[in-house]
């Protein structure tokens, strides 16, 4: 063993590249910069950010794309608050994040430093541990500790909080403390499988079933799930729905494919309702996919496999609990099951599915096609399907555009394809969550990244395209612009009736002219002919982001999802949308 003498701030990059660590995204302060030193000497792919919360959401779609690590790093006081919002969304959908953020010199904290807050004591709620770094010779067992628990249960982050003192202070470190087990690079790093004597008595509401079907949730994508899942329909003939976060757990445009279900759904309501039999994976059954827990109806038959086992029961008891990782127990559920009965059984109930979809798509078609201006979503949803490849990453950020998104998008294969903010739901993750999806799709060879955000959420994060064009990354952000909060304003109309709109509306703004100035390429879309072809061009861009700037109807009464755009009659207190 030889040893290094290496400040704390070295030893942390050591442990990062020790973890094959992807890029971090970060804005420094003093506290960290032997690590930010250490990060040029070593040749870690570290990026600077203009915003923190932004760092957080970059990592979030790296490693909801990726299945591995996403980083992020930021100085104490301002650069640890800003980190909040971002940290509950990775939080609240499970995805793996090391975060690592600076803090006062002990020997002078509490004594009114610069930028001095309760920091700790703020972000514990936002992750899953807060590991403190209190002596330097630790400092590798700690960040080994960080990934494990990152990427082992349900995933999520780890903030690793870090004295200035620590980070500039030097110890003759072993090389030996360097080795990591390459386990906990990723999510699920371990996984765990149902019990022989719950797999049983979901095999006895299966086998029974006449009109079973499957609700997917965004656990099949932690868990990698997805090909298992389509497995597991396809030998049995069994009917997948989804939530938002779940898409893309069976290819959207198989026969097998129910569509989203919740408060938006295409056909799976009905679905859901003549159903005998639920097979929940990977799914909290929260207030979007319950229809503010209005589905599915008591008395429902319902085996609810989860990896977190107080998940479980939370909103709907099930006859049947399994505690399972999601692909690890669909699989042991499929090996036990009588796979070609059930085919030959559900042959009938699974092209319903078909049928019925196919209907859905005959009656909405006059919105998917219309020729409105300014655009309608729906036509521009559907131009997103008919023009985006099939190993394309849509990144949504929060309010309709993932709501018309997770309704109308069609992923064209298994995976996570479509890349929303379902965790905390907050806008401003389109630009940075395309940064992390474009490096993520890279380091996968997977095909281009859209990010749809409203012009709302993209106010919050326009800097952010001067990151993107830094790092010369080619995505595309369709800016959805409807001059107002849309979903706001919309729900307004719904509630208090015409022109009752306040604090609502935004300013006329040509997105277009905006981003060319940033360096950016800008296309300005007024007629939904022009859609398509914008697309394409695009998706051609070279070692710069495009943003096309799409005019959407400024109808509120038209903004809401649902194609149908249906008058709701409500009562108040009613959550309509």
């Amino acid at each position: 063993m030889t040893a290094n003498e290496m400040t704390g701030g070295e030893a942390l990059a050591h442990m990062l590249l020790a973890h094959e660590a992807g890029p971090i995204f970060g804005m420094g302060g003093f506290q960290l910069l032997p690590f930010y030193d250490a990060a040029r000497r070593l040749g870690l792919q570290h990026h600077l950010i203009n915003d923190e919360r932004c760092g957080a959401f970059a990592a979030d779609a790296y490693a909801k794309v990726t299945g591995r690590v996403g980083l992020c790093d930021a100085t104490l006081g301002p650069g640890a608050t800003n980190l909040v919002t971002a940290l509950v969304e990775s939080l609240n959908a499970g995805i793996p994040i090391v975060a690592l953020v600076g803090n006062t010199h002990r020997l002078h904290s509490w004594k009114n430093m610069t930028q001095e807050s309760r920091q700790v004591e703020i972000l514990r709620p936002a992750v899953k541990e807060i590991i403190r770094i209190d002596h330097i010779e630790r400092i590798p067992e700690l960040i080994r500790r960080a990934f494990i628990v990152a990427t082992t249960g349900r995933p999520g982050p780890v903030v690793v909080d870090i004295p200035e003192d620590i980070a500039h202070a030097t110890y003759p470190f072993d090389e030996s403390w360097f080795e990591v087990d390459p386990t906990y690079t990723a999510a699920p790093a371990l996984r765990t499988r149902p019990a022989a004597e719950n797999l049983a008595a979901a095999v006895e509401l299966l086998v029974e079933a006449e009109r079973p079907i499957m609700l997917c949730g965004g656990g099949v994508h932690i868990s990698g799930a997805a090909q298992m899942i389509t497995r597991f329909a396809e030998a049995t003939n069994m009917p997948v729905a989804h939530t938002m976060s779940g898409k893309g757990s069976i290819a959207c445009i198989s026969a097998l494919n129910a569509g989203i279900f919740g408060r938006y759904d295409r056909i799976a309501n009905r679905l859901i309702d003549e159903s005998d039999v639920l097979l929940v994976v990977g799914c909290k059954l929260g207030e979007i996919a319950t229809k503010r827990y209005t589905l599915p109806e008591p008395g429902k038959k319902i085996i609810h496999l989860d990896i977190v086992a107080e998940e479980i029961g939370r909103t709907v008891i099930p006859s049947v609990s399994l505690w399972s990782d999601a692909r690890e127990g669909i699989a042991d559920l499929l090996e036990v099951l009588p796979q070609d009965e059930l085919k030959d059984r559900l042959a009938g109930w699974a092209a319903t599915v078909a049928t019925r979809m196919q209907q859905w798509r005959a009656d909405v078609a006059p919105r998917l096609t219309s020729a409105e201006v300014p655009i309608n979503m729906a036509r521009l949803l559907h131009e997103l399907n008919l023009n985006l490849p099939d190993d394309a990453s849509l990144v949504a950020d929060g309010g309709f555009a993932a709501h018309w998104a997770g309704l109308l998008y069609d992923t064209k294969r298994a995976g996570r394809g479509f890349v929303p903010d379902r965790g905390f739901a907050s806008i401003g993750y389109g630009v940075p969550g395309g940064i992390g999806a474009t490096l993520g799709a890279a380091q996968r060879g997977l095909g281009p990244v859209i990010a749809l955000t409203g012009d709302g959420g993209f106010n919050m994060v326009l800097g952010e395209l001067e990151t993107a064009r830094r790092l010369k990354l080619a995505f595309t952000v369709i800016v959805v612009n409807n001059a107002a909060s849309g979903y706001v304003k919309a729900l307004q109309h719904l509630m208090y009736g015409k022109d009752a709109y306040h604090a609502s509306e935004l300013s006329e703004t040509n997105y277009a002219d905006v981003v060319e100035a940033l360096g950016c390429r800008g296309i300005r879309v007024e007629s939904p002919d022009q859609i398509g072809a914008s697309l394409r061009s695009a998706m051609q861009e070279k070692d710069r982001p495009t943003v096309l700037d799409v005019v959407v109807t400024r109808d509120p009464a038209s903004m809401l999802p649902g194609v149908d755009n249906r008058a709701t009659k409500i009562k108040k207190g009613d959550r309509v949308a």
